[in-house]
């Protein structure tokens, strides 16, 4: 068995890439050989992604709390702890939190130039766009 302290401190998530207050817990980031990373993102109510991609597609699963996604050109979904979303290669999507609830999800993704990381261009989602998404009840 081999154990291994995650020493990286929370940090808050840009600005460039999310709207509202989202916090990243980087667990597993590129090294030499491998381009997978992995982390747990919070997001505060009504915080959110922008639309982005990922080159080699990118799994979400929620771990906490209520929230949205959606695919470019499909529907607005509810998505809740336990659920997980797999967005695939180049499909610009976005996620977040519901605007009563927080949500946490791990997300994991691969990409294949370390050096431009694997979120590509990030155009952010505006109000009106995050405002069609279907009213969480519970």
């Amino acid at each position: 068995m081999k154990v291994t302290r995650n020493t990286m401190p929370t940090r808050k998530g840009p600005a460039e890439l999310f709207t509202g207050d989202v916090y990243v817990d980087l667990f597993a980031g590129p090294a030499e050989g491998n381009s997978l990373t992995a982390a747990n993102v919070h997001f505060t109510p009504g915080s959110r992604t922008g639309w982005h991609a990922h080159a080699k597609g990118q799994t979400i699963w929620v771990t906490q709390g209520v929230g949205y996604c959606q695919r470019e050109g499909g529907p607005v979904e509810i998505i809740r702890a336990g659920d997980s979303v797999f967005f695939e290669p180049g499909e610009r999507h976005w996620h977040g939190a519901a605007p009563n609830k927080f949500m946490s999800h791990l997300a994991l993704q691969y990409t294949e130039d370390l050096a431009s990381g694997p979120i590509g261009q990030v155009k952010h989602l505006s109000d009106e766009e995050y405002g069609r998404a279907p009213a969480v009840i519970d």
